[in-house]
C-alpha cells in the first residue's frame, strides 16, 4: 500500500529489501537478521517500521521470530514459495530463479492473443519458456507481445537461442526500453490441464492439473503491453497473497 503521494510506506519498502536478501541467501536457512535496533539506524526508520516490516515477512514465511533470541531467515522448503504484493516483486523473480528459453521469440498469427492485447492486427510476438527454481521446472509461460513491443527484445540473446539460461524477467527486459514504462499488471488465476507439449517440459502426466494463472501488463498509459500465460506444477509451487483491511 502506498502513501497519498504515491511513495511506497518505508515498512513496505524495508520489507522488500529484507525479502530480496533473503532469497538472495544473504541470510541463509536460520540466520539471525539484524535485530530491530540495527536495521531502525541502518535504514534510518523507526523501530515501529522495522516491527511492521517483520510482521509481513513473517506473515509470508520468510522469517520466524524467537522471543528474547531475534529474528531468523525461515527454512526454504522444496516448493518454491514467493508473495507477490507489486509488479516489482514480479521483476524480482530474477533474484532466485532462471529462465530456460524452449520456444524463441518469433512473429506469428495469433487472434485470441491479438484481441486481448487490444491490437488492430493479428500478429503478435511471442516465445515461451521455463521457469525454475533449484534447476527444479515449476512453470511454463508463453508471452506475448504487441509487434512494436516485440521489436525492442528481438535481438536480446536469452530470447533467440533455445536452451538459454538466464537470470532475467520479460517485464524487467521491456521495462528498461519502453518509452512508456510498466506500471500494472491484471491476472487471473484457474486451473488447467496438462497438454502434451506441457507435460513433456514440466515433466508430469499429460492431463493432470496444473495451476495457471493469466498476467496482463500495462503501462502507465493504460496500454497492454504483455500478456502471459504460465501453468504451473502445484506440487512445485505455492501461490500465497496478502490480504489486508483497512481500519478506520
Amino acid at each position: 500500500m502506498n502513501g497519498s503521494d504515491g511513495r511506497e510506506s518505508a515498512y513496505l519498502k524495508l520489507a522488500r529489501e529484507l525479502r530480496t536478501a533473503i532469497l538472495r541467501h544473504d541470510y541463509p536457512d536460520g540466520t539471525r537478521l539484524p535485530t530491530e535496533a540495527e536495521l531502525a539506524e541502518r535504514h534510518q526508520v523507526s523501530r515501529q517500521t522495522v516491527r511492521r516490516a517483520f510482521q509481513d515477512l513473517v506473515a509470508e514465511g520468510m522469517v520466524h521470530r524467537v522471543p528474547g533470541r531475534g529474528t531468523f531467515a525461515a527454512p526454504r522448503e522444496e516448493q518454491y514459495l514467493r508473495q507477490f504484493g507489486s509488479v516489482d516483486d514480479l521483476m524480482g523473480l530474477s533474484i532466485d530463479t532462471t529462465m530456460q528459453l524452449v520456444a524463441p521469440l518469433r512473429r506469428q498469427v495469433d487472434l485470441d492473443a491479438a484481441g486481448r492485447l487490444r491490437l488492430g492486427s493479428d500478429s503478435v510476438h511471442t516465445l515461451s519458456f521455463l521457469r525454475l527454481h533449484e534447476d527444479v521446472p515449476f512453470c511454463l509461460t508463453t508471452v506475448y507481445l504487441p509487434p512494436v513491443v516485440g521489436k525492442l527484445v528481438e535481438r536480446v540473446p536469452e530470447l533467440t537461442e533455445v536452451g538459454a539460461r538466464s537470470r532475467v524477467t520479460i517485464i524487467g527486459l521491456l521495462d528498461g526500453r519502453l518509452d512508456d514504462p510498466i506500471a500494472e499488471a491484471e491476472q487471473s488465476i484457474t486451473v488447467g490441464r496438462a497438454t502434451a507439449a506441457l507435460s513433456e517440459h514440466l515433466d508430469c502426466e499429460a492431463g493432470r492439473a496444473l495451476l495457471r494463472i493469466d498476467r496482463m501488463y500495462h503501462s502507465s498509459r493504460g496500454v497492454p503491453v504483455e500478456l502471459a500465460v504460465s501453468h504451473f506444477l502445484p506440487e512445485h509451487y505455492s501461490y500465497r497473497v496478502r490480504l489486508k483491511r483497512n481500519v478506520r
